[in-house]
Order: structure tokens, then sequence, then C-alpha cells
């Protein structure tokens, strides 16, 4: 889950359904939606106007820290032999 911290969505959360690696950027379910006019297909015989989720700059998102339900930020802590990613607000492993 992730918490919208700046932009025109700003304070929207969502889980996020895709990661665009080359692009920097994500999809966040129910955030950044945007009206796309589509012509009548076999897919859709209605055609119409196609409400969908549009990606959004990484930079622009905060993962959520599932203790506090708050916006966190991410650190790395060593356990072992293994790495692992720590919420910075309450030091639990995500």
């Amino acid at each position: 889950m992730v918490k919208v911290i700046a932009g025109d969505h700003k304070g929207a959360e969502g889980k996020i359904l895709r990661v665009l690696r080359e692009k920097n950027k994500a999809v966040v379910e129910g955030v950044n939606m945007v009206s796309k006019h589509t012509k009548p297909s076999a897919k859709n015989p209605q055609g119409g106007i196609v409400k969908k989720e549009a990606p959004i700059h990484i930079s622009n998102l905060a993962l959520i820290d599932p203790k506090t339900k708050s916006a966190t930020k991410v650190g790395v802590k060593v356990e072992g032999d293994k790495k692992v990613r720590v919420s910075k607000k309450s030091n639990q492993v995500l």
C-alpha cells in the first residue's frame, strides 16, 4: 500500500498494480484516473469513454507503515546475512 504525497491526487491511498521500471512510474489502484475515448470494436462493441488508471511518478509515492497506518520512509537493515526493508517510523520490517 502506498500514499500519494505530491501532485493533484495528494493524500490518496491505494495498492500498486504495476511498476514501469524504465520510466520510474507506478500504476496505483484508484489513483490518477483518466478518461480514454475508445472506438467500437469486437472486445467493446459499445465503444465510448473508459476510465482507467494512469502511471504516477514513484517520487510522488510513499509506502504506508502497517503499524502506524501513515506514510513512512524506508531504510535497510542487515539481519544475519540478509538485507531487509525497515520502516523508519516504527522500525518494523516491511
